[in-house]
């Protein structure tokens, strides 16, 4: 059983430089030809100062802080038995090469269906302007041991 008392715990926030070979390397791996990603000369030509990150680079600027909150070892999940979920993001102002994302993550619940533990997690990330430019929910599921 998941300890539900944990709800509402908050993890130390991770900072993420985001650079433009990281965004061109995200855009090249998930298959993302729009030019804003690639050629720093279109962006600057569309108002922007630097390339722009796909809206999915949030799993990037993110991931180390998901981590960190999932391995917590006050929580107990257990990997070999863990499964994604499901992700859902609201976006606020677009991430640029040259942004310093903080993320902070916090459990906003833990309950149990069916034999399952059910984690959800909510990162908050934010520019060094204040702005939050994504707001997430992750949910990871795991699974009863087998009997």
């Amino acid at each position: 059983m998941p300890d539900t008392t944990l709800i509402g715990k908050s993890f130390a926030p991770g900072l993420y430089a985001v650079g433009r070979e990281k965004i061109r390397e995200y855009a090249i791996a998930v298959g993302e030809t729009n030019p804003l990603h690639h050629d720093l000369q279109v962006a600057r030509n569309h108002g922007y100062d630097d390339l722009v990150a796909p809206p999915m680079f949030a799993v990037v600027y993110c991931s180390s802080s998901i981590g960190a909150a999932m391995f917590d070892p006050e929580l107990g999940i257990e990997f070999d038995r863990l499964l994604h979920g499901s992700q859902e993001f609201r976006w606020g102002p677009l991430v640029i090469a040259g942004d310093e994302i903080t993320t902070s993550v916090t459990l906003k619940d833990v309950s149990t269906r069916a034999g399952m533990a059910f984690y959800v997690f909510e990162s908050v990330s934010t520019n060094q302007r204040d702005e939050t430019v994504c707001v997430g929910l992750w949910t990871d599921i795991v699974r009863e041991a087998a009997s």
